[in-house]
């Protein structure tokens, strides 16, 4: 993650239907290629698509309630309790139409698109229902129809146990039974979901209650990613590790233990900064740790109502190096071909390099460096996505 394969000006790159034809110098292409359409990048910096590997992008309203609480000292787990956090939101999206939910957040997507990202994972989680988990995910399937963002959907039913299956043993394993026997299968059979992931965390999904939920996904055909020791070190890396998971998200309780199992698998440990920068944490994700001990790090946004409210995912660049104590270098891998891995695209995705997808954001800067620097300014002057047009400037969203 130490060389970012950084290439000065002169440079241009050749697109051929939806892929990177070449990368080179820039009086070469234009022999090579005398017909082809220019776009003048006017001494900006090109780099892959922004790959936002974990967002949670279809809600309702937003809980801005709750930031005034944690400010008075209330905290995350405690907030959940008195029936906010996510049971807030469910309560929410299930009096939510499908139409309504695809509204919201289409323009919240559009809005992301326009800080050059260009692949979204996107999940469920706010229904906890058969309904309205799959409600949720046919909003994100509607979107990747509708939108030139390239858009991956992850199945979250088990974001949270219900308030309608809490009090008793009895009711919690009646859920877990739903998730596995009846929601599971519906969510495969409309194949809505190409990952499953489960919130493992003392007082939400056990370890174990996790692994039942992940081999009957797998089983079912899903790759899978795990929301793992985001408060506590309960395990949830080792878990991914074993399971082979695609990434293991949020780590910023994770064990020596967990770094070690992550750094001897193929998970990406996909760290998630403007989480615990909103909730007002001071420890972050591990980085150094991590990424010192061999382990493939990727940074997302983690787009949510509650604890990450923000599109900006160069603001996230800035978190990972000011914060994280990650280079530039490192962080720009962390958001292109890493965040690729985490979503298992990195064979086609988040590379400038023949062969790719052209996936491509352009941001107002002479320098790469520039673009973790201008903290919270939107520097993206256009992105294209499979070689079309994703975002200008003086258009918005194509």
């Amino acid at each position: 993650m130490r060389d970012a394969g950084v290439i000065g000006a002169g440079h241009a790159v050749a697109v051929a239907d939806e892929s990177i034809a070449a990368v080179g110098k820039r009086d070469a292409l234009e022999r090579e290629y005398p017909a082809a359409e220019r776009v003048d990048c006017a001494g900006g910096v090109l780099t892959p698509g922004l790959v936002d590997s974990h967002t949670h992008g279809v809600f309702g309203r937003a809980r801005y309630d709750e930031q005034e609480l944690r400010a008075a000292g209330v905290g995350y787990m405690e907030i959940a309790r008195r029936g906010g956090g996510i049971h807030a939101s469910v309560r929410d999206l299930r009096a939510r139409s499908e139409d309504e939910l695809a509204a919201l957040a289409r323009a919240r997507l559009e809005r992301l698109a326009s800080y050059g990202t260009t692949t979204v994972e996107v999940k469920s989680g706010y229904g906890l229902t058969v309904e309205d988990e799959l409600k949720s995910l046919r909003v994100v399937r509607r979107l990747a129809d509708e939108l030139p963002l390239r858009i991956v959907p992850t199945w979250l039913g088990a974001h949270e146990i219900p308030l309608e299956h809490r009090g008793s043993d009895d009711a919690r394993g009646e859920y877990l039974r739903l998730l596995v026997e009846e929601m599971l299968p519906s969510v495969a059979a409309e194949r809505l979901a190409r990952f499953a992931d489960v919130f493992c965390e003392p007082g939400v999904y056990t370890v174990d209650e996790s692994r039942r939920v992940l081999l009957a996904a797998r089983g079912a055909g899903l790759a899978l990613k795990l929301h793992a020791d985001e408060l506590e070190p309960s395990g949830g890396a080792e878990l991914a590790a074993e399971l082979g998971a695609a990434s293991a998200d949020h780590l910023a309780a994770v064990s020596e233990a967990g770094i070690a199992a992550l750094a001897a698998s193929g998970t990406v440990a996909t760290l998630l900064p403007g989480t615990m920068l909103f909730l007002g944490k001071s420890r972050l994700a591990p980085a150094r740790a991590l990424i010192d001990g061999g382990a493939a790090v990727a940074v997302a946004s983690d787009f949510n109502p509650g604890t990450s409210p923000t599109v900006n995912f160069p603001l996230m660049l800035t978190l990972a190096v000011s914060q994280m104590r990650m280079s530039v270098a490192e962080a720009i891998i962390a958001a292109t071909v890493n965040g690729a891995a985490a979503l298992a695209l990195a064979e086609r995705v988040g590379q400038l390099a023949p062969g790719f997808s052209a996936d491509l954001s352009l941001f107002d800067a002479e320098d790469v460096r520039e673009i973790p620097y201008w903290y919270g300014d939107r520097r993206c002057r256009g992105s294209w996505v499979r070689g079309k047009a994703c975002y200008r400037h003086e258009l918005g969203i194509s």
